[in-house]
């Protein structure tokens, strides 16, 4: 299983989250709407057709996030949300259902309920606070350039850092507040990664800070806390930073990079490291393109969960066609290889047996697979 399912070493945010995300949604298509009073409502369908040329036994796409079914029509997620702007209180609730939703929350302590909950929280925000803000409750990580919704990013499939080297959500308290006109920082006491219900009774401290300039924004984020199950000892740390590029109206680009280590008990830290660029060009209002390239060192194969120690790389071009009103379409080819045998192709075990929640691991040092997505979704009118 892996680290981030197990809760061990997990190693992204909505866009409903009022911490800056470090890459914002590329324009999406234009959605329907709804709100009823005070209330808006926003939601969506996402499901997907994934060709694997390794042709793997297991059926799966091995080291993605959601998009893991291979050569079958999968449903990645239906969700709604309902949520009111702090005003000076608020809320936000995002609940669903889908491989997506599993995947998040595969090793989840609290009751089987919280599977369905991506997010459920209340907001503070005082008249006079000028911006400051306080939440209560489940949310998404401010880590990383990529959310949880695939209208919310630029490519089809999550990136590898998305996947291993930063945690979904937390629960706990988070407060934000404006420093100047450009400044935004935070500060958050949570449980962990990926658990409502915490393994240990210690408590995870991070901190966020957001620049943002006309033509780019710089996001950082660094949490510290004991994640391992019922102990304290052997922090986890985590230093996650994002620089989004915004020169014209038609090139955006980022660069995400992250490195995490975890403490044994004993001598010793497991290390996970890596950075990724995307580069998006909107062509046309309706078509745009995102190459993607990217480099992970899972050091001791501790953040992967399978013990097998690599550096995986890969290499992703999307193409997106936005139909009207809130649909939209992406064919998406991905490359991935690593300097170790451990992709599947056919029915492939490899000698190690090692397994992942995605099946054994393989004998090939490659996959790529051709994907398409449909994402249908609505917003609220304001």
């Amino acid at each position: 299983m892996s680290s981030r399912a197990s809760g061990q070493a997990a190693p992204p945010a909505s866009p409903a989250t009022p911490a800056p995300a470090a890459a914002p949604p590329p324009d999406p298509a234009p959605s329907p709407t709804w709100s009823a009073g005070p209330i808006d409502f926003s939601g969506l369908i996402d499901g997907y057709y994934s060709f694997n040329f390794n042709h793997p036994a297991s059926g799966f796409n091995q080291l993605y996030n959601f998009n893991v079914r291979s050569n079958e029509f999968s449903l990645n997620m239906a969700k709604l949300s309902l949520s009111h702007t702090a005003d000076p209180v608020g809320f936000q609730v995002d609940f669903g259902f889908g491989r997506a939703f599993d995947i998040i929350s595969s090793n989840e302590k609290a009751p089987q309920i919280f599977r369905y909950i991506e997010q459920a929280y209340v907001s503070l925000k005082p008249p006079k606070g000028k911006g400051f803000q306080v939440d209560f409750g489940k949310f998404v990580t401010s880590d990383g350039a990529e959310v949880i919704e695939s209208n919310g990013n630029w490519n089809y499939s999550r990136s590898l850092l998305f996947a291993w080297a930063i945690p979904y959500y937390h629960f706990g308290v988070r407060a934000t507040f404006p420093v100047g006109k450009r400044f935004t920082g935070g500060v958050m006491l949570v449980n962990g990664w990926n658990n409502v219900e915490d393994n240990n009774s210690g408590k995870t401290l991070m901190f966020t800070g957001t620049y943002t300039a006309k033509k780019f924004a710089w996001t950082n984020n660094f949490h510290t806390g004991p994640e391992k199950p019922g102990t304290n000892k052997g922090f986890r740390n985590l230093y996650d930073t994002t620089l989004l590029l915004t020169p014209t109206a038609k090139w955006n680009a980022y660069l995400n990079f992250d490195y995490g280590s975890d403490k044994n008990i004993g001598p010793g830290s497991q290390v996970w490291y890596g950075a990724a660029a995307a580069v998006h060009y909107q062509a046309t209002p309706k078509i745009s393109f995102t190459p993607r390239v990217e480099w992970f060192n899972d050091r001791d194969g501790f953040a992967t969960g399978t013990g097998v120690q690599q550096q995986i790389k890969e290499g992703t071009f999307t193409g997106e066609y936005k139909f009207p009103e809130g649909l939209l379409a992406r064919l998406e080819y991905r490359h991935d290889w690593s300097n170790q045998p451990f992709f599947q192709r056919g029915g492939s075990v490899s000698p190690l047996d090692v397994s992942t929640y995605m099946g054994p691991v393989g004998t090939a040092k490659s996959q790529d697979t051709l994907t398409l997505g449909i994402v249908a979704f609505f917003g609220p009118k304001r």
